[in-house]
């Protein structure tokens, strides 16, 4: 069967889901949006999203049309109808919605110029597939020239399209190093985010994190947290410069697809030993236990997978 995605109220084909050229998410970047992960084809932390999700909405000022039990339900809904065509795999939930199409155009747009919803359902192979190695060897992160924007100019906390910025710092860590990636600081020159993913670091037997500021407060970032306060282990947000990276015995960064993967190089120098540390190991082993899925385990069996189509 494949895999369908909820637009706006209708299911519809994957291959056949679009919207309009002249949508403001095209014109302008003008979208939200959410992801989340399924661990054993059970969304993690689906509330979570959504109450960012809406935090969002409200921060941009869209009306989406569906309150927040509804959104769930419609959620919930296109999981089952993606089952069958999923088989056994576990899948990504993303939830984009934009502000509609532009009225100057509106004799254009088909789907009218209200919000646009969808929802749509795809196997994580290829998103944990490819970083099934890193688990190991670990990132290699850099800190380009372009900087993340201040919140007093577009709040990174509301979860948006609007990134131009981190592909320019992404194509700026491609060219200092293939296969780097980019660890942004703020106007201050304090270490904030990566592009799509949460910074921590560890010395002294204690972690640190960058501050809720300039940055998304990403959901898999506050369950990170959580699993060090339950642990013991010392965690603070902190303002962190690039000498305290360099003078980390370990880090790592946290994303929802592959949960937190280590970093072993920073700026062309290894950070601590340049392997995977013991905290970093022990909070994976935390997550993995937590969810019933061995997360490294999962993520190198799917890097096998090589003939995978979508």
């Amino acid at each position: 069967m494949p895999r369908v995605v909820y637009l706006n109220g209708d299911y519809v084909p994957e291959t056949e889901a679009r919207i309009s050229i002249f949508d403001c998410a095209l014109m302008y970047g003008d979208m939200v949006f959410e992801m989340t992960r399924a661990f054993n084809q059970r969304p993690f932390r689906l509330q979570h999203h959504l109450d960012r999700l809406y935090g969002s909405l409200r921060y941009a000022g869209i009306d989406c049309g569906l309150d927040q039990a509804q959104m769930l339900a419609a959620t919930l809904e296109t999981i089952e109808r993606n089952l069958p065509a999923v088989g056994d795999l576990d899948f990504q939930i993303m939830h984009n919605v934009t502000r509609g199409g532009m009225d100057l155009y509106a004799e254009m747009v088909r789907e009218g110029t209200g919000s646009v919803v969808t929802i749509n359902v795809f196997p994580l192979v290829r998103h944990i597939g490819r970083s099934a190695t890193v688990y190991d060897t670990g990132a290699h992160f850099v800190t380009p020239r372009q900087q993340s924007v201040p919140a007093r100019f577009i709040d990174p906390k509301a979860k948006n399209r609007s990134r131009i910025f981190y592909k320019i710092a992404d194509l700026e860590a491609e060219r200092m190093e293939p296969g780097a990636m980019a660890l942004l600081t703020d106007e201050r020159g304090f270490v904030t985010e990566g592009t799509g993913n949460n910074f921590f670091m560890a010395r002294g037997g204690e972690i640190f994190t960058p501050k809720p500021h300039d940055i998304l407060r990403g959901v898999s970032r506050q369950y990170c947290i959580e699993l060090a306060r339950a642990d013991g282990i010392p965690l603070h947000e902190a303002d962190i410069e690039p000498y305290d990276v360099r003078e980390a015995d370990e880090a790592w960064y946290t994303s929802t697809t592959i949960c937190m993967l280590p970093i072993t190089r920073y700026n062309f120098d290894p950070v601590g030993d340049g392997k995977p540390g013991p905290i970093y190991r022990r909070l994976l082993a935390a997550w993995s236990q937590s969810v019933g899925v061995d997360i490294k385990a999962q993520a190198k069996a799917y890097g096998t997978m090589t003939d995978w189509t979508p």
